[in-house]
């Protein structure tokens, strides 16, 4: 008896071993590859919503999504501790040649454009400015709205913080108007804010508040800002399709890059995100699809 006992606990004991393999080995498979994607705030959303989508139809994959910044995500590329970083504005020629000396050259990728839409408190009456009116007012040159045919009023300045991609394109785009020799920065009481939240909750409660944003971002209760090249217009309101025909003087391509050529799964990703099916998602959060 004691030793058919026995032999009968060796058995049970064999058997729930057994079960714990199976269940560790159908726990691994649900999961057989890690994504980690990283950077830029602009694109966080869009990135999160691609994610979900993608692993919903791929259980087996598991991605990781995480803002921070286009600054935060290019030096964790650098750093090889993502597969992914995420930018709202190209690398420069000197993060480039970091990952050129760590072995590796970053590759780019356009997954989407967005337009950068100026916006202000409904309160203000100013409705269009041109590009030199932002430059001067983000500047520090202009610092009264009656001097851009508002009321006297003083101009508070909002901004991204400097490690953001959206911040380093105004600057170069609107700022210093596209001149590679202009080093004009911003004035230097303009408020740094740490995400588009940020900006949006400061323009609802202050009426002399101006800042800017990706489209995708602002809420139909802040007032946008038709914006011209030159003086005489036309002014053009941010949209898609003015993004798209190029009318609109303030939109740029949004970017992911990786440590050389992607390969496995994560070329799977970058080839998905390129398709119909993912570019509906970019339309739906409100930016702008790319046109094949």
């Amino acid at each position: 008896m004691r030793l058919s006992h026995l032999c009968l606990i060796v058995v049970c004991i064999l058997l729930v071993a057994c079960g714990s393999n199976t269940n560790q080995s159908s726990s691994f498979t649900k999961a057989s590859a890690y994504i980690q994607n990283k950077g830029s705030d602009t694109l966080v959303n869009l990135a999160l919503a691609w994610a979900e989508k993608y692993q919903a139809e791929n259980p087996n994959i598991s991605i990781s999504v995480t803002g921070g910044g286009s600054g935060t995500g290019i030096a964790a590329l650098l750093n090889q501790t993502v597969d992914i970083a995420n930018a709202s504005r190209q690398m420069q020629a000197g993060e480039i040649d970091q990952a050129k000396a760590k072995g590796f050259t970053p590759v780019e990728f356009v997954v989407a454009r967005d337009a950068i839409a100026v916006i202000v408190n409904p309160a203000n009456p100013v409705s269009q400015l041109t590009i030199q009116q932002i430059s001067d007012i983000y500047s520090g040159k202009y610092n009264n709205w009656s001097q851009v045919g508002g009321e006297d009023r003083p101009i508070v300045r909002l901004s991204r913080e400097v490690n953001s991609g959206t911040h380093v394109y105004f600057r170069d785009t609107v700022i210093r108007l596209g001149q590679k020799d202009n080093k004009t920065l911003f004035a230097t009481n303009t408020l740094l804010l740490p995400s588009s939240e940020g900006i949006v909750s400061e323009l609802r409660l202050n009426p002399n508040a101006i800042g800017y944003d990706g489209l995708g971002y602002v809420p139909t209760d802040l007032k946008v800002i038709a914006v011209a090249q030159k003086a005489g217009g036309p002014y053009v309101l941010p949209s898609v399709k003015t993004t798209n025909d190029k009318t609109y003087p303030i939109a740029r391509d949004l970017y992911m890059y990786t440590a050389g050529q992607p390969t496995g799964e994560v070329k799977k990703y970058l080839d998905w995100i390129m398709t119909p099916e993912a570019q509906t998602i970019v339309a739906d959060l409100g930016f702008v699809p790319i046109q094949k």
